[in-house]
């Protein structure tokens, strides 16, 4: 890899580049996939591929290829391209050389010596897990493994090489006897922890649960949202919000709100890159930025935006170590890196005398990013009765908006869940409007 990025390095400052900056990903996948009741495919796969940026008078040229042979090709591409591009003048510079914090729980060697054969059989204890419930059969799902390293190399000194491991499991479950009802579960590590029986059991215990559903009248009330369901709004309504790119190109809703309440003041959110073991942990983000723990909101007060090296030059400010990347295809831009919502945490549902719980949503991605308006259909979802949960609900329409949400909260479970890159609880919301 270093052989690579530094012949890549010198042959754009060669050819004219003021800056230049060479990523380069490799990744080992074995996964298998779930039809029906049967392990339908499983297959391993290897990617690996090299992007490179050139400066000229700050104007930013890109290419990629996965082939290595074709280095010098697309380092000319790339040095051409900026030649004939515009400069931009809030283009600042590449981020430079600094010290790196070290990072724990995102590597597992036991991931790395996964074979095919050993995730076949994972993913038939996943399968075993939901047919321990009578009646209920999978009907999709997968599992799967990763081990990828990436390097970034520029010429303002920044050399790093980060390494790391994933593993996830994921199944979707249907009842075959009575009432028709479906459920999923899933999980996601660094580490070879997950319990894949427990996914599939789990699923299935849910999905009998739900069985039989009841219709409830339109009202408001108290609504417990699983983490699952959660998350799924969360990422739809407010991560948007507080991206540095939208705030500048006016899509955000927390313009010129830093320093002012916006929510509950027990609630905290914070962006972690640090985070042990967490999905979107690593030494730096991926231009080179050190990772850093960035308050987003903290005792309920607005604290930053999330910024990566380019947005942060333009508001004079400090990148926050949010420059990520979709693969080496593509430069970066903003992203979370574990985001975690932190409430004090009791039994929450025990403490609720009445309302509803909701497991999973759907419709989430057809909300409003900018007002965070949202408007979804709660999936196994129950009535809760005295501390309880009681009856399954049929059909059930949830209806708010996020930044109101944050300041609802009036309780949170002890049962966090790392879904993605979000990390989370159970969270319950006052006053919540739902339609059956």
């Amino acid at each position: 890899m270093f052989e690579h990025a530094q012949k890549a390095i010198e042959l754009a400052e060669k050819l004219g580049a003021d800056e230049a900056e060479v990523y380069i990903s490799y990744n080992h996948s074995i996964s298998a996939d779930i039809r029906k009741t049967i392990i339908e495919s499983a297959k391993e796969n290897v990617s690996q591929g090299i992007g490179i940026r050139s400066i000229i008078n700050g104007a930013v040229g890109f290419a990629s290829t996965n082939n290595v042979s074709r280095i010098e090709d697309i380092v000319n591409i790339s040095v051409s391209s900026a030649k004939v591009r515009d400069s931009d003048p809030e283009w600042t510079s590449l981020p430079s050389n600094a010290k790196y914090p070290e990072v724990s729980g995102t590597y597992d060697k036991r991931i790395s010596e996964i074979g095919l054969d050993d995730c076949i059989g994972l993913t038939g204890k996943m399968i075993e897990g939901a047919l321990s419930v009578p009646d209920v059969n999978t009907t999709s799902g997968s599992f799967s493994t990763s081990c990828n390293k990436h390097l970034i190399m520029n010429t303002n000194g920044v050399e790093i090489v980060d390494e790391g491991t994933g593993v996830s499991g994921f199944v979707d479950v249907i009842t075959t006897k009575g009432d028709i009802s479906t459920a999923y579960d899933f999980e996601v590590s660094r580490s070879l922890d997950i319990d894949v029986f427990g996914i599939g059991a789990s699923a299935s215990s849910l999905a009998i649960r739900s069985q039989n559903g009841i219709s409830i009248e339109p009202k408001k009330t108290n609504v417990i949202l699983h983490p699952f369901a959660f998350s799924d709004i969360f990422e739809n309504t407010f991560e948007p919000s507080i991206d540095a790119d939208n705030m500048q190109k006016e899509r955000s809703s927390l313009i010129g709100k830093k320093g002012e309440t916006i929510a509950t003041p027990d609630l905290n959110i914070i962006d972690d890159g640090l985070l042990e073991g967490g999905i979107d942990t690593s030494i730096s983000d991926e231009e080179g930025t050190p990772s850093q723990r960035t308050p987003i909101i903290e005792n309920g007060i607005f604290k930053s935006f999330l910024y990566d090296n380019y947005t942060a030059g333009k508001d004079n400010t400090s990148s926050t170590g949010n420059g990520m990347r979709h693969s080496y295809v593509s430069t970066p831009s903003v992203g979370p890196r574990n985001l975690l919502v932190e409430y004090p945490s009791s039994d929450v549902i025990a403490d609720t005398d009445e309302g509803v719980f909701i497991n999973t949503v759907i419709g989430a991605h057809t909300a409003n990013a900018i007002s965070g308006d949202f408007s979804v259909e709660a999936r196994n979802a129950f009535t809760i009765k005295d501390g309880q949960l009681d009856k399954p609900i049929k059909s059930l329409m949830l209806s708010g908006n996020i930044f109101e949400m944050l300041n609802k909260i009036t309780g949170a479970g002890s049962d966090v869940r790392k879904v993605g890159g979000t990390v989370v609880p159970s969270l319950r919301i006052a006053e919540m409007s739902i339609v059956g």
